[in-house]
């Protein structure tokens, strides 16, 4: 849906277009034969012959010896009128004959072997020397049964001519139209299919590009040629987008690095003034640009080498060495500090160091948020899940999206840079998981992390590397 809209679907398009170019050609064709045929004469929407053996038959009689004879009526003076070359040739089975105008040979002498046919068009192959056309019908008459044969009669108007020139390209032009129709519409989505399958590649290496995954590119090699400049295009946005990305991260790091210097001359400084409440507010502003710059280098730190330092990690040695490390801050700030481990071991493959500050990071949350009482519990799952629960007021619902986002804090009384549970997130992305922020089971804020664990190949690896 794009603005409320349906997206255009292209197999429907296709479907659409290539029958309407079907139909057009196939109307352009039907109607230029049409054309070619009533230009030629050899197309007339009234039977060869029909009005003359109509009104020959309304003229036969016989004379008192009993031969055949014509009576002159209003039909027969019209055709003999209003045809020229006019012709037939009239006989019954006892012999008696009459004809008028000029019989083709041809036509002259084949009556007695058309006795048993009741009617028959008479013509000519394609590779046969053109001759002409005729009609042959038995029909009854006042003078009894008669056979007869004539050439072709008068031309029917122009209206009625185009009147039958059109239902006769709809005779031929809807059922073929039909079966196009309907094998369109059952081949474009297979034809479609095959021809985009090359593009699957391309979804699915486009799904996987992350901001903090640098280098990746689409693939061309089974692309169709028509989609390769948009593939190309994409791709040169994409080292765009890592060059930029990379001076980015570079300016951040650099930026960083020089604040340390300025920032411990200023501590310092600010460390030989006389005590009192400005000195404090000073040397705890100082410490925060202090945090802000080394949670910066983090950052940077952990995106360039995190890869090198992967190895198994204990969850449950992990958490009680965080809890052991920050149980001394909690118990000054008022709360218990607990691990609680469903299993003995639970191992992943982490960044020790990364994960170790991530959790540092949640735990001091807690500390900071939970309200200055109750409990903050760490707590370690089998499946590579690890939670940080505390009794504090927690986020709101509609807040929790944003907390893992950079620079953002949530309310005014925060001290902190907004930068925590950002770098948190950058970890544990890093590590293939991801990290949730939820209502705990005894109230306050439950935060979840959920990582990946080895499977058995990744164990054996392991193992043999510590062999």
């Amino acid at each position: 849906m794009i603005d409320g809209r349906q997206m255009p679907s292209l197999r429907r398009q296709l479907r659409a277009r290539l029958v309407m170019l079907q139909a057009i050609i196939l109307s352009i064709v039907v109607a230029a034969l049409v054309t070619v045929l009533i230009a030629q004469g050899s197309f007339n929407p009234i039977e060869a012959g029909d009005d003359v053996i109509a009104a020959v038959r309304e003229a036969s009689t016989r004379t008192a010896t009993g031969a055949l004879a014509l009576r002159p009526t209003p039909a027969l003076a019209k055709l003999r009128s209003e045809v020229p070359g006019l012709w037939f040739s009239v006989r019954d089975r006892a012999g008696h004959h009459l004809s008028e105008g000029a019989v083709p040979r041809e036509y002259s002498t084949i009556g007695a072997s058309l006795d048993n046919v009741g009617q028959a068009r008479l013509g000519w192959n394609i590779s046969d020397r053109p001759r002409p056309g005729a009609r042959m019908q038995w029909v009854q008459t006042s003078a009894g049964p008669v056979q007869i044969i004539t050439g072709p009669g008068a031309h029917a108007p122009w209206y009625r001519t185009l009147g039958a020139g059109l239902f006769a390209a709809l005779v031929f032009l809807l059922p073929i139209l039909a079966i196009m129709i309907f094998a369109t519409w059952l081949a474009a989505p297979i034809v479609i299919r095959a021809a985009l399958r090359g593009l699957d590649d391309v979804i699915g290496q486009a799904e996987r590009i992350d901001m903090d995954r640098h280098g990746m590119r689409l693939p061309l090699a089974a692309v169709p040629a028509e989609v390769r400049p948009l593939v190309d295009a994409v791709n040169m946005t994409l080292g765009r987008l890592d060059e930029g990305h990379e001076r980015h991260r570079r300016f951040l790091a650099d930026a960083a690095h020089e604040l340390r210097t300025p920032i411990a001359i200023l501590t310092t400084r600010l460390g030989l003034l006389p005590p009192g409440p400005d000195r404090s507010r000073l040397l705890e502003d100082a410490g925060r640009l202090a945090t802000l710059a080394e949670q910066l280098l983090d950052l940077e730190r952990l995106r360039r080498h995190w890869r090198e330092a992967m190895a198994p990690v204990d969850l449950v040695a992990l958490a009680r060495d965080v809890a052991a490390d920050l149980a001394p801050m909690a118990i000054d700030a008022g709360y218990e500090l607990a691990v609680e481990a469903e299993v003995d071991h639970a191992e992943v493959t982490a960044d020790r160091a990364s994960l170790e500050r991530a959790l540092i990071n949640l735990v001091q949350n807690a500390i900071q948020h939970g309200g200055g009482r109750g409990a903050i519990l760490l707590r370690v799952e089998a499946n590579g899940r690890v939670e940080v629960h505390d009794e504090g007021p927690g986020i709101a619902e509609q807040d929790r999206a944003f907390v893992f986002e950079p620079f953002r804090r949530l309310g005014t009384g925060t001290t902190g840079a907004g930068l925590g549970l950002h770098l948190v997130g950058e970890v544990v992305a890093l590590h293939g998981g991801r990290i949730t922020a939820l209502d705990g089971p005894r109230g306050g804020l439950c935060m979840r992390i959920e990582l990946p664990i080895p499977g058995p190949k990744s164990r054996k690896a392991h193992a043999i590397q510590r062999a």
